[in-house]
């Protein structure tokens, strides 16, 4: 497990740039958090890294935005408001895993049918500070 202090969101995006370095087709994040923590300023550097800079929209009604680049698919999730995993099942969302990148913002309420490995990062408001965030990442065997 490592921990990461985001300063300001400027700074969640480039340390999301920087991770998404080593990403690869089969990749799945899960984002976990409360609202504004800084789930999707994660994936807005993420998809940065990969040219798509002006691509970022939330896709909190439509389950899932599909990215692609020259020879990558990236698929940004919210499942926030799926009642459980069996509906995630039921849109077919089990048949990204494979595919491409899959970013799951509120991802906690599908863990128990991810395939493993996935990575878990964790993001906390800081009580003292409102811009700082700590971002623990875990891989979860």
């Amino acid at each position: 497990m490592n921990t990461y202090i985001s300063k300001s969101e400027q700074d969640t995006i480039n340390f999301a740039k920087n991770y998404a370095k080593d990403l690869k087709a089969g990749d799945i994040i899960v984002l976990s958090g409360e609202l504004g923590s800084g789930k999707t300023k994660f994936v807005q550097g993420v998809l940065e890294h990969f040219g798509l800079e002006n691509e970022i929209s939330s896709p909190t009604f439509t389950i899932v935005n599909e990215y692609n680049t020259s020879n990558l698919n990236i698929y940004h999730f919210d499942v926030y408001r799926l009642e459980d995993s069996d509906e995630f099942y039921a849109m077919g969302g089990d048949e990204y895993f494979s595919k491409g990148i899959c970013l799951i913002e509120w991802g906690e309420m599908i863990e128990n049918i991810l395939p493993k490995p996935y990575t878990k990062i964790t993001f906390k408001k800081n009580d003292d500070n409102e811009e700082f965030r700590e971002l623990v990442i875990e891989t979860i065997d």
